[in-house]
């Protein structure tokens, strides 16, 4: 498909809360128990879940975290930045896209516990990408913070963090 406009028609994607368009597409049977989890989980989750995920032209996915790792995957578009900052307050730039020679890889990993948000590295474009977390992504393992919670932990990250932040 040519367009984003296309691909969020044909996939059925609707907005997504941190910026963007998505839909779920897989959710496994199976159930780890709250028990079988690591501190911090409130009830049980899906062995695992996957979601489409679309940005386009200046669109951008808010800084964020959750509690589990998860791992996306370029589909079609433009590539797309995905900007890491972990605990320690190191930032990293993971490029997705099919331009490996310059830097890009078809998949990458943004580890539990980070902060993250993406964005489209051509503006006029669009980034359709897969997302999969394990354990099962719920909304209660989502955190969403103001720019000025984020830049009190990481003022050095101060300019990038206003860019990609919505309050």
């Amino acid at each position: 498909m040519s367009s984003a406009q296309a691909w969020v028609e044909q996939l059925g994607l609707t907005p997504h809360p941190e910026g963007g368009f998505f839909k779920e597409v897989y959710r496994s049977d199976g159930v780890i128990p709250e028990s079988a989890l690591p501190d911090g989980f409130s009830g049980d989750r899906n062995f695992a879940t996957s979601i489409y995920f679309l940005l386009q032209d200046d669109e951008f996915s808010a800084f964020h975290r959750i509690r589990q790792d998860e791992l996306w995957y370029f589909h079609d578009g433009a590539s797309l930045t995905v900007h890491v900052i972990n605990a320690d307050g190191q930032y990293s730039e993971l490029k997705l896209g099919r331009d490996i020679a310059n830097g890009c890889l078809p998949q990458h990993v943004v580890k539990a516990g980070d902060w993250f948000a993406a964005s489209v590295d051509d503006q006029a474009g669009f980034s359709l990408v897969g997302c999969m977390v394990a354990p099962g992504f719920e909304f209660a393992d989502f955190e969403m913070p103001t720019a000025q919670s984020l830049i009190s932990l990481f003022p050095q990250h101060a300019e990038l963090i206003h860019q990609l932040t919505r309050s």
